[in-house]
């Protein structure tokens, strides 16, 4: 019988697939995307959140805005999504209200660690309303063990409520050209915040450095999820 190399290939990689499944079940891989909160939780698995910002509240999930073009939503999402982890990315209906769903939030997460998630293995990513909401789900949750990422978060509103406050892990990233700066101010009045680290981009992108999945943003905000602990 003649050497068949394609079918010689296809079984190699068909042994490898299978060596896989016995050694390493598939409740250990994450990387799953949702757009609903999941079915089935995985208690040893990590969760993250990402809160789109205002202009995709809708049903269009790639909006455009006249000064910083358009949003792409699913491609953050992809680019955002990792083997380490489980990424629940919810499309917000047309004039959501923050402070709701913020309690969403903060119900989703209790749920996972009544489910016997850690809640150390759990992390909220917020842009712009996207990020005003994740601030009031930590303050809802009070929980220092939880993980924030702040993407150009720390605008107007929340600076005219000094009673919003953050806890747990949290990370900033903010674009040095955009109105909205630093979260230093909230940090500052957070006194359960367990550990704070910022980071200043420079895209000349304005707002819109967010609009899309640049590694500026993108690459420390996977680091940080990864070593997360």
């Amino acid at each position: 019988m003649a050497f068949d190399a394609r079918s010689a290939i296809t079984m190699f990689w068909m042994s490898i697939k299978l060596l896989f499944v016995v050694f390493f079940p598939s409740s250990i891989f994450a990387a799953d995307v949702y757009e609903q909160f999941p079915d089935k939780v995985e208690r040893s698995q990590k969760y993250v959140f990402y809160s789109h910002g205002l202009i995709v509240e809708g049903t269009n999930p790639t909006p455009v805005n006249a000064r910083w073009g358009k949003y792409e939503f699913p491609m953050i999402k992809k680019a955002l999504a990792d083997a380490d982890y489980n990424l629940i990315a919810y499309h917000r209906a047309k004039n959501t209200e923050p402070k709701a769903f913020a309690q969403k939030l903060e119900n989703d997460v209790r749920l996972l660690i009544a489910q016997g998630v850690s809640a150390s293995n759990i992390s909220l990513i917020g842009f712009s309303r996207g990020g005003a909401i994740t601030i009031e789900a930590s303050n809802l949750l009070a929980n220092e063990k939880v993980n924030f990422v702040l993407l150009a978060a720390c605008g107007r509103y929340v600076g005219n409520q000094p009673s919003l406050k953050m806890y747990g892990n949290v990370l900033s990233i903010y674009e040095t050209s955009d109105e909205v700066g630093s979260c230093q101010f909230l940090i500052d009045r957070s006194k359960q915040v367990a550990h704070f680290t910022e980071i200043a981009i420079s895209t000349s992108k304005e707002h819109g450095a967010f609009y899309t999945p640049i590694p500026q943003w993108v690459d420390p905000v996977k680091k940080w999820l990864k070593d997360a602990k």
